[in-house]
C-alpha cells in the first residue's frame, strides 16, 4: 500500500495561500474594492447623498472654526480679518456668564443621561412582558406618537399644561394648593425640560430595544426555566445581558451629546427669567452669535464644546471596550 507525498515548495518562494506579514498584497485589495463596487454598485450609490451631506453641512463648515482665533467682522472676509490667537478662549474662559451656562448644561445634559436613558430599556421590557398583542400594540402606538410631533407643538403643549390657568395648575386648585407658576419659576426648568424630554422620546427608544430582544435565543429561556428561574431572574440573566451590545452603543452616543442640549426646546421653553437655570451653551451661543453679531467669541465657545464632546465620546468608547468588550471603534 503506497502513500501520496507531498512535495515542500523549493526554498525562497511562498505559497500562493500564504498570506504575507503585513496582510495581504494591496493589488489584491484594490481589485477586490473594485470588483464589489461593480457588484453591488447600486447599493453603494445609495450613499451618495447621505455622504453628501455630511461633507457639505458637517465637515465643511469645519473651516469656519478658525474665526475662533481670529477678528471676523461681518461683511469682511469670511475667514476672519486679522490672527487674535487665543484672545477669545481667555475671554470666555474667564467670563462668569459662561460658567453659569456651562453648570446648567452639565445639570440638564445629566439629568437628560441619567432618566431618558434607562426609561426606554423599562419600557421595552414591560412591553416584552405582554402578551396580548392588541394592547402591546396600542401601547407602542401610544407612547411612539409624540415622537413625530414638532418640537414647536411638544414645546406648546408644555407651556398650555403648565400655564397659570392651565390643566395642571387647575387641578392643584381643586386639591385646595395655590396656582404655581412653573414657567416663570427657575426651580421648575430643569423638572419640566427632562419631563417633556422623556414622554417624548421614550416611546420612539423602545424601537432599538425591541428589535434587539427578537435577536435572544429562546432556548436561553427554556433553559433559563428548567433551572428554576423566575421571570425576573430570566430578565436579568437573559434579556439584559442579550440586549447590552445595543445598551451600550447607544449610552456611547448619549454621552458623545451629553453637552449639546437640546438647544430647540430650552430656547422655545425658556424666558429671561429661568436663564439662571436653562440657559444652556446652545441658546448662549445663538444669543450671542446671532443676536449680539460676536461671531468669533460664539466659535470658540462652539470649539470648545466640540472638543469636549469628542474627549468624552472617546473617553466612553475606551472604557467600555477595556470593561465589557462592546465598543463603537
Amino acid at each position: 500500500m503506497s502513500t501520496s507525498t507531498r512535495s515542500a515548495p523549493p526554498s525562497g518562494t511562498r505559497h500562493p495561500l500564504a498570506k504575507t506579514r503585513h496582510g495581504p498584497a494591496r493589488p489584491t485589495a484594490r481589485r477586490g474594492w473594485g470588483r464589489a463596487l461593480r457588484r453591488d454598485w447600486q447599493l453603494y450609490s445609495l450613499a451618495v447623498l447621505p455622504l453628501l451631506f455630511f461633507l457639505v453641512f458637517r465637515y465643511l463648515p469645519m473651516i469656519g472654526n478658525v474665526i475662533a482665533f481670529r477678528r471676523f467682522e461681518p461683511g469682511g472676509s469670511i475667514l476672519g480679518e486679522q490672527w487674535v490667537g487665543l484672545r477669545y478662549v481667555r475671554m470666555f474662559l474667564t467670563d462668569p456668564t459662561f460658567w453659569q451656562v456651562f453648570r446648567n448644561t452639565l445639570w440638564l445634559g445629566g439629568l437628560t443621561l441619567v432618566f431618558c436613558f434607562p426609561i426606554p430599556i423599562i419600557l421595552a421590557l414591560l412591553l416584552n412582558e405582554v402578551r396580548r398583542r392588541s394592547l402591546k400594540q396600542l401601547v407602542q402606538s401610544i407612547s411612539y406618537l409624540p415622537h413625530f410631533l414638532s418640537m414647536v407643538i411638544v414645546a406648546g403643549i408644555t407651556l398650555q399644561m403648565l400655564a397659570t390657568d392651565g390643566p395642571v395648575n387647575h387641578a392643584l386648585t381643586w386639591f385646595g394648593h395655590e396656582p404655581v407658576r412653573f414657567i416663570q419659576e427657575p426651580g421648575w426648568f430643569r423638572t419640566i425640560y427632562v419631563g417633556s424630554e422623556i414622554w417624548q422620546t421614550a416611546g420612539w427608544g423602545t424601537i432599538l430595544y425591541l428589535a434587539a430582544l427578537t435577536t435572544i435565543d429562546e432556548d436561553l429561556y427554556e433553559a433559563a426555566r428548567i433551572d428554576g428561574a423566575s421571570r425576573w431572574r430570566q430578565i436579568w440573566h437573559v434579556t439584559l445581558p442579550g440586549i447590552r451590545p445595543t445598551m451600550i452603543t447607544l449610552l456611547i452616543l448619549n454621552i458623545g451629546t451629553f453637552m449639546a442640549v437640546g438647544f430647540e426646546k430650552v430656547l422655545l421653553l425658556y424666558n429671561p427669567l429661568t436663564y439662571p437655570t436653562a440657559d444652556v451653551v446652545s441658546t448662549y451661543l445663538y444669543r450671542t452669535g446671532v443676536e449680539s453679531n460676536s461671531f468669533s467669541y460664539a466659535a470658540a465657545i462652539g470649539l470648545f464644546e466640540a472638543v469636549i464632546g469628542l474627549v468624552l465620546i472617546t473617553s466612553a468608547n475606551l472604557l467600555s471596550r477595556r470593561s465589557v468588550g462592546t465598543s463603537l471603534w
